[in-house]
């Protein structure tokens, strides 16, 4: 398990699993296996060791149920964009910690390989949509025909 020292501020609103589950529709088992896989660290640690999400953790966990469930994107694939995320966060830092034109340049090329990598994912999952869009489509046709042979003018 990861272990959180920094707490954030007592102002910030934190909640137990239960409710961080219960805000973004998921179960605690569901937010606990994210943690358990890296796709989550939760913000803090009560004295009783529970975990505690801010909203920082429940716009992550919003944003992973999203492309799992809308976009139908594995756990692996939610990783490598959480990854590519991170790494661009600190290439952000290590571009304005530097004024040395070659390592400015470096840092922006990694980041257009990362774009490219991300492209490349996303076109694949619109690429397997259009394939199930497009049989779906055909099957469609298919049922429309055998009404059609079942007598004419007959539409549902």
């Amino acid at each position: 398990m990861t272990d959180t020292t920094e707490r954030p501020p007592e102002s910030a609103r934190l909640l137990r699993i239960h409710e961080a589950a219960l805000d973004v529709g998921l179960t605690p088992r569901s937010v606990r296996y994210y943690e358990e896989v890296g796709l989550l660290k939760p913000a803090a640690r009560s004295e009783g060791d529970y975990r505690l999400y801010d909203e920082t953790d429940l716009e992550r966990l919003r944003f992973i149920k999203g492309l799992r469930d809308d976009a139908g994107f594995s756990l692996a694939e939610i990783a490598q964009l959480l990854e590519d995320e991170a790494a661009r966060e600190r290439g952000h830092a290590a571009f304005h910690a530097t004024t040395d034109p070659d390592e400015r340049r470096r840092i922006l090329c990694e980041r257009l390989a990362s774009f490219d990598g991300q492209i490349e994912t996303l076109k694949r999952k619109i690429g397997r949509l259009q394939t199930m869009v497009d049989e779906t489509e055909a099957r469609r046709a298919r049922t429309v025909a055998r009404i059609a042979e079942l007598g004419a003018g007959e539409t549902c």
